[in-house]
Formats: C-alpha cells, sequence, structure tokens
C-alpha cells in the first residue's frame, strides 16, 4: 500500500469484522491488501457462517459506499445501510424539507435519504456502538496496532488469531453479565 509518510510503498493489510449487534461478537473476518474498504465489503459478508443465522441488514461506514456493494447486498437479500459522506452542519433541515427520491434518481441521492429516515438513522447509529468499540478495544486493550508476520496467509492467521482473542475475552465479559443479571439487563 501507498505510504502517505515518505510516499513509498510499504507491505500493509486492511482488517476487516463483522460483529453482531446484539452480543458483541465478531461473526465473521477478512484481510487485504486493498488500499480502501470498497473491495472487502462483500467478502466480509460472505464469510459469515450461516450456522450464525441470516444476515438481514448491513451498516457500513462511507468507505464501502459504491454501486457494486449496494447491489451485491441487495441480491444477497441484505438490506444495505452504507453512510455517502460526511453530513454537513445544515444537513439535518435540508434532509427534513427533502422528498422521497425518485425511482429513477442517483443511487447515492436515495441511499443518503434512506439513511436520514427516522429508521435509517436509528439502525446507522448501532453501529457507533457495535463495530467502533470492538475496534478500539483490539487495538487499545488487547494491544494490537500491526501484524508480527508477514505474507497474506500468515498475517490473515494472525488477524483470526486476534479475532479469536478478542471474542473469548467478550465471551468472558457476557458470562460474568449473566451471572450479575440473569435477565440480561
Amino acid at each position: 500500500m501507498k505510504n502517505s509518510s515518505n510516499q513509498g510503498f510499504d507491505q500493509h493489510y486492511n482488517a476487516q469484522i463483522a460483529v453482531d449487534q446484539k452480543s458483541g461478537l465478531i461473526i465473521a473476518n477478512t484481510l487485504s491488501n486493498h488500499p480502501n474498504d470498497q473491495l472487502d465489503a462483500l467478502p466480509t459478508i460472505d464469510a459469515i457462517s450461516p450456522r450464525v443465522g441470516k444476515v438481514k441488514r448491513a451498516a457500513l461506514d462511507a468507505g464501502y459506499f459504491s454501486i457494486s456493494n449496494i447491489d451485491g447486498l441487495q441480491s444477497r437479500n441484505i438490506d444495505p445501510y452504507i453512510a455517502t459522506g460526511r453530513q454537513s452542519h445544515d444537513a439535518y433541515w435540508k434532509t427534513q424539507m427533502a422528498e422521497v427520491p425518485a425511482e429513477d434518481a442517483p443511487l447515492k441521492l436515495k441511499m443518503k435519504y434512506k439513511l436520514n429516515t427516522k429508521q435509517g438513522k436509528a439502525f446507522y447509529r448501532l453501529r457507533k456502538c457495535t463495530v467502533e468499540p470492538v475496534i478500539g478495544i483490539i487495538k487499545e486493550t488487547i494491544g494490537f496496532r500491526q501484524f508480527s508476520l508477514r505474507g497474506s496467509l500468515k498475517a490473515a492467521g494472525e488477524w483470526n488469531f486476534v479475532c479469536f482473542a478478542f471474542n473469548l475475552k467478550r465471551l468472558h465479559r457476557l458470562m460474568y453479565l449473566q451471572i450479575i443479571s440473569p435477565t440480561g439487563c
């Protein structure tokens, strides 16, 4: 991947995770050497085992926005909620005044409208407390910030191990919460 500090190229990987909203467990992970996230959305979704259950909706940040990702998710019967970019400060009132986009409107406009509906905002907001904390815990608590192994296959194995370590930590916490509060509250 291109290195921003010296304009050269370094060996980097793009790690992806899919996280269950209810449990906070990592249900799938992938690793690639793609410089951005657009090409990694569908392989990560496809990595989710059918034993986990059927994915109905997916919330993805703006780095994943592409027509092929929206089409790919819809062809898998998954309702996509993909951010279209940063929202300007005056976007709220503009969205409230906006009409439902026409059937032939650009896909980006339709997605922007969908994300600004009450249901879209409620679902996409959950992404902040689902995926982002997991990434933060992996980086800060577990202390994983770079791969020790080189080569795609070895780095993918290391990423699997890191995700497994996170899930063990999370399962321990979930079991503790179940002992303290059997109702799950």
